[in-house]
């Protein structure tokens, strides 16, 4: 029996990388106004993003939810008090280096009322998509290899990354997380069969994935989180559309595959 895929949502949290006009500004000044530094700027935010997730991820039929912002701007994938310097609202980039002038603070009225904007809708977007839904599967992307504000850092990643929570705080049913990741294996088979590591990984390099766990608790609907190497479909930091294609086709076999094991 073929999926209702309008009970699927997909979440794409870091596929964005626009700042708001507030933020862009007290990232680079005056600056800001330059359109060689303003733009050099977002090239790298967007490509220490997600890049290009709304469209490996986008299955027609499903229900959708993609980040308007950059999770520079506020990482939609933190919960909303995480206050470490790669938290929710981030101060450095996955190279250490800070985001912001030197001295630069964020007050507290400040950081409220970027949370409010940013983070809260985007939560209340979540939550109304999930209404009557079955499934929810949050599409990232990762480094080839673990950046340096990273856990792993230096170490090669396996071509997918499968996010269902660890076996204390499931966001997926532990039942089935074996069955996950063969019908990943099955539907990504040709796509990754090149790439130098070409494993479908069950919490390696990362567990859970926020979005999932936070989100499934609340609604009771199942969900997990997903990565892809982006040297899948990354070259020099420039789009494969071939590769970008292959994997869309391969991850909506995979989705609808998914609901079934929750129907």
């Amino acid at each position: 029996m073929t999926p209702d895929l309008d009970a699927l949502l997909i979440v794409t949290p870091h596929s964005s990388g626009h700042l708001p006009a507030d933020v862009l500004r007290d990232m680079l000044g005056e600056a800001a106004f330059d359109t060689p530094t303003r733009e050099a700027f977002l090239r790298r935010i967007f490509l220490d993003g997600d890049p290009y997730t709304d469209l490996l991820y986008h299955v027609p039929g499903a229900r959708h939810a993609n980040a308007p912002w950059s999770r520079f701007a506020a990482d939609l994938n933190r919960d909303r008090d995480d206050r470490v310097d790669n938290g929710v609202l981030k101060v450095i980039g996955f190279d250490r280096q800070s985001l912001y002038p030197a001295g630069f603070t964020l007050t507290e009225a400040a950081r409220e009322a970027r949370l409010r904007r940013l983070w809260d809708t985007f939560d209340a977007l979540v939550t109304a998509e999930l209404a009557g839904a079955r499934l929810m599967i949050v599409g990232h992307s990762m480094a080839p290899s673990g950046p340096a504000l990273s856990h792993d850092t230096g170490t090669p990643r396996p071509a997918i990354c499968l996010m269902p929570g660890t076996p204390d705080a499931p966001s997926f049913p532990a039942a089935q997380w074996e069955a996950l990741r063969r019908a990943c294996e099955t539907a990504f088979a040709e796509v990754i069969a090149a790439s130098p590591d070409p494993r479908v990984t069950i919490g390696e390099p990362w567990a859970t994935d926020t979005l999932s766990l936070n989100h499934s608790r609340r609604s009771g609907v199942p969900a997990f989180g997903i990565e892809f190497n982006a040297g899948l479909y990354l070259r020099g930091g420039e789009p494969v559309d071939g590769a970008i294609r292959a994997l869309n086709r391969a991850f909506t076999e995979f989705a609808r595959t998914a609901l079934t094991l929750v129907s």
